[in-house]
């Protein structure tokens, strides 16, 4: 004999848990890691409109920097190596390059590391 009712189907309450538990974890990496992108962000910000300032530009390498560090200051961003930023004039043209790696820890001794390379160019007046 046949039976008429037709079973449900759907997600079981393991899947539903696993599929939270993945969640989770993503969730984890993306608020861990958006520091680090928010930052970059920023340092991008700043050395653009450094750049494209005619004022700043005219003060040289030094002052460019300078600038910089000062704009870093009232965004309470620190650069993370002393040598993530160089400016170098050569023939005429600035080059500003940001060059520097986060390590975030992750879970234990699980470390995630993130690389960011910006340059900039600028003509000296």
């Amino acid at each position: 004999m046949r039976s008429s009712l037709k079973q449900q189907a759907g997600a079981s309450i393991f899947s539903i848990l696993l599929a939270l538990i993945v969640a989770g974890f993503l969730f984890s990496i993306a608020f861990k890691l958006f520091p680090a992108y928010v930052d970059n962000r920023t340092l991008n910000s700043v050395l653009a409109d450094a750049m494209n300032d005619s004022d700043e530009v005219e003060k040289g390498p030094k002052g460019i920097r300078i600038g910089i560090l000062k704009k870093l200051v009232i965004n309470q961003i620190k650069l993370p190596e002393k040598d993530a930023l160089t400016i170098v004039e050569d023939d005429g043209i600035i080059t500003a390059t940001l060059d520097y790696e986060v390590r975030v820890p992750m879970f234990g001794n699980v470390d995630a590391v993130v690389f960011f390379t910006n340059e900039y160019e600028a003509e000296a007046p």
